[in-house]
């Protein structure tokens, strides 16, 4: 069975795996690779504990996206917020 991994990259944290269909199915690492591996423990454990406790198996929904979005928040930044990136 194969799940959707959402990762969300942190400049300071490194990243952060989250599996959509598995409810607070979570893992993080300092890199993409180690969060990977870290979240592909998790499932496991996931559905390991849902099958011991004889718990519905959450299923992919098909048709599930995950994409990115390019947006230019430059206009939506003003001058002394932190952040910023005007002068």
């Amino acid at each position: 069975m194969k799940y959707t991994v959402v990762m969300l990259a942190d400049e300071k944290n490194g990243y952060t795996a989250v599996v959509p269909a598995l409810p607070g199915c979570v893992s993080e690492g300092d890199t993409v690779e180690e969060a990977l591996d870290m979240v592909a423990e998790a499932v496991s454990l996931y559905l390991e504990s849902a099958h011991q406790h004889r718990e519905e198996i959450p299923l992919e929904l098909p048709g599930t996206l995950v994409g990115e979005d390019d947006v230019d928040a430059s206009t939506y930044q003003t001058q002394g917020v932190k952040g910023s990136t005007q002068s």
